[in-house]
């Protein structure tokens, strides 16, 4: 794949993204504080799950090996 159509791909993406959340009828420094939001939240969700995720997953896994018996833990 040549560099072009790359460009043209994500020029594509960013194009239906702009339609989609409604930012091509936003004046530009609206649009920079809207991105800034929507970043800024994907940024906390995307944190929030590597912290905690694996707390619940280690959680779950000693709950239900003390219900069917395995006696191993993951050690910390």
């Amino acid at each position: 794949m040549d560099f072009r159509r790359v460009k043209e791909y994500f020029s594509w993406i960013y194009y239906q993204y702009q339609i989609i959340s409604c930012c091509a009828v936003l004046e530009p420094w609206e649009q920079s504080m809207f991105n800034t939001i929507l970043l800024t939240i994907f940024a906390m969700v995307v944190y929030t799950a590597y912290v905690f995720i694996p707390i619940h997953i280690r959680l779950a896994w000693e709950f239900f090996s003390k219900i069917y018996g395995l006696h191993t833990t993951i050690s910390n």
